[in-house]
């Protein structure tokens, strides 16, 4: 069985560090073996989760499709910047509207239940986006998602690319690397039961 991965970055800026992270970790993810999706939240209109708006319209066209890349997934790679000491507001803003049940015999959760993430986060800072991680981590977890414990955090991260979007500094690769194969590895595992 093929791993399939979906990898995303909670960033809606054209030039994010961590949309360039998360395609790193999605190649190194991509060599051990799995099938990789790469999404950016800013090709889905997703608008801010409002009841009232669920209610009466539904769940948008562009949070539905987000929610079913998801569901498709053994697992995911996730890159979120980190504002303010917590992660960015347009992955909470996507987790809260996948976490919603469309249909009566749909399972509660489908996006989240059973699946594996390896966290990372890219940032100009010292700290590299590691408190937004913790959040973040607490969050899916109680959503039924296995979280790695080896969440990766890149400071200073407007110099951690070459030219060719790999990581350049040492030891940065070989961690993006060992988190992407270890995801792989415990995807497959999962499956095989």
């Amino acid at each position: 069985m093929t791993v399939r991965i979906l990898a995303f970055s909670g960033s809606l800026r054209a030039a994010s560090l961590n949309h360039r992270l998360v395609e790193a970790a999605a190649a190194s993810a991509r060599a051990a073996g799995a099938e990789v999706t790469v999404a950016s939240l800013r090709d889905f209109e997703i608008p801010l989760y409002d009841g009232d708006d669920e209610d009466a319209e539904g769940m948008p066209e562009g949070a539905r499709r987000f929610k079913a890349l998801m569901a498709q997934s053994d697992g995911f790679l996730i890159a979120s910047p980190e504002y303010n000491g917590g992660y960015s507001g347009a992955l909470k803003n996507v987790i809260d509207w996948a976490s919603r049940t469309e249909s009566a015999g749909e399972a509660p959760l489908v996006a989240f239940r059973g699946k594996t993430a390896g966290l990372l986060a890219a940032s100009p800072g010292r700290l590299g986006g590691v408190r937004g991680l913790a959040q973040l981590n607490t969050i899916l977890s109680g959503l039924g998602v296995l979280v790695l414990p080896e969440m990766r955090a890149f400071p200073a991260a407007h110099e951690i690319f070459a030219e060719d979007g790999s990581l350049e500094r040492d030891g940065d690769q070989a961690a993006v690397d060992g988190l992407a194969r270890r995801l792989v590895a415990t995807c497959s595992s999962l499956a095989a039961g």
